[in-house]
């Protein structure tokens, strides 16, 4: 009696045209696309159906977005036919490090120029975040970054803030300015009534030992809001 032929369709098995590790290597990164990147890193797909195809129904259920497929758990990717837990964490942790890659890049431009930098620089950090965090980066008299410090982490309600931490940190680190950034999980860009007294009450203290604030950014998924270019400083 012969052996079952095993009928899944992994890369190997492809026509060469087909095959997206072939196509990395002949033409480049660039040249895939997500869903045959993801396919790499899975392998193989099920027995009716392969790792591309897998991969574009797994990212279809995600939106199309990579943000959003980074979010997905274990459990919710297994969730998936051909797609066990050994895969779901290779998917898992291929995302977190590309998050880590683009929050890496973000602290290497070390410059903060404006807003918009301040954003680009926090939000692969806090801004898809389910709870709230409150973060100070701390700067030289050139607007260099000297180092990012998560003060508090609390509940979506809110954090709580230490403002003597804050500060101690800042003459240690001999900073001269600091900029301070929290993320909204509701996406809601308004600042709230104490996220105004607690900027004011930084401000002052800052004043009294010549650390100045330069701005405090909410951040959300896809945007920000500045105290500075609101006028609120």
């Amino acid at each position: 009696m012969g052996t079952r032929e095993n009928t899944s369709f992994t890369i190997k098995n492809w026509a060469e045209g087909d095959r997206p590790r072939e196509k990395l290597l002949q033409k480049g990164r660039n040249s895939l696309s997500d869903a045959e990147l993801l396919a790499i890193l899975i392998g193989s797909g099920s027995r009716n159906e392969s790792a591309v195809e897998l991969c574009k129904k797994i990212l279809s259920a995600s939106g199309h977005s990579l943000n959003e497929l980074g979010k997905l758990s274990v459990k919710q990717l297994t969730h998936h036919k051909g797609i066990g837990e050994a895969k779901a964490i290779t998917i898992i942790a291929a995302l977190e490090l590309g998050r880590r890659r683009r929050s890496e890049e973000a602290l290497d431009k070390k410059k903060i120029s404006s807003s918009t930098s301040v954003f680009e620089l926090m939000q692969p950090i806090i801004g898809d975040l389910p709870h709230e965090e409150f973060w100070i980066i701390y700067v030289n008299n050139s607007n260099k970054v000297i180092d990012r410090f998560q003060l508090s982490k609390g509940g979506i309600t809110g954090t709580l803030v230490d403002v003597r931490l804050a500060l101690k940190k800042a003459l240690e680190l001999g900073a001269t300015a600091i900029i301070l950034a929290h993320n909204h999980p509701s996406g809601n860009l308004n600042p709230s009534s104490a996220d105004k007294q607690l900027t004011q009450k930084l401000k002052t203290a800052g004043e009294s030992i010549d650390i100045k604030i330069l701005d405090h950014l909410i951040v959300t998924e896809k945007s920000y809001f500045s105290f500075a270019d609101e006028g609120l400083l």
